[in-house]
């Protein structure tokens, strides 16, 4: 495991390489840390899966760097994409039908997936890199566990199973809402969850 505190273009082309390969990356976002590996590679999924002792039945959001390579692993309604627009990048986790294309194993064989694209600069810059492939977008802790906001709390546990860690200071903290716009749902109410609840009733209003 290397911890990166080169200059930002050596700390994310250490972590994109690291996807690349199959392995496990630790990168900041607006929120928390997360764990990042190649979102449709079924064997990164697992990796990412044990590194957690995550439930398999707990399905993994998708980080992009943007809608339109959102588009390419998912099933947007002209709903969703108006949403998207709204809120994104930001500290909102969009849950929309899932491409075919993606394992399973990140989605727990549910035919919808959460997407995400942080607002932090060092996760989209990361995210660009290794576009079009997505990242898995969950914390990077064991489950059942806190989340992390400084990579000093990272557990030996998923410090050993990464191959880059990508310092980006203390994050701010919270968690995403996860809101599914076609069917005006929040599944978690998080960052922006006031604002979000009002955006759903205001275009149901308004269609």
């Amino acid at each position: 495991m290397t911890d990166t505190h080169a200059d930002d273009t050596d700390r994310l082309n250490a972590a994109a390489s690291a996807i690349a390969a199959g392995d496990l990356v630790v990168y900041p976002t607006e929120t928390v840390y997360g764990l990042g590996a190649d979102a449709s590679s079924a064997d990164a999924i697992e990796r990412v899966f044990d590194c957690k002792g995550r439930d398999r039945d707990k399905p993994l959001s998708l980080g992009v760097p943007d809608i339109d390579t959102a588009r390419r692993y998912t099933r947007l309604t002209p709903r969703d994409e108006r949403f998207m627009r709204a809120f994104l990048p930001g500290p909102v986790t969009v849950v929309v039908a899932a491409d075919p294309s993606l394992p399973d194993a990140l989605t727990a064989g549910r035919d919808r997936v959460g997407v995400r694209i942080p607002d932090h600069d060092l996760a989209l810059a990361l995210l660009r890199r290794v576009a079009p492939t997505p990242v898995t977008a969950t914390s990077a802790n064991v489950s059942g566990t806190g989340s992390v906001r400084r990579v000093a709390d990272l557990s030996a546990r998923v410090r050993d199973a990464c191959a880059v860690v990508v310092d980006g200071g203390e994050t701010p903290g919270g968690g995403s809402t996860v809101v599914d716009p076609e069917r005006g749902v929040i599944h978690r109410r998080g960052a922006l969850g006031d604002v979000v609840e009002a955006w759903l009733a205001e275009d149901a209003a308004g269609e």
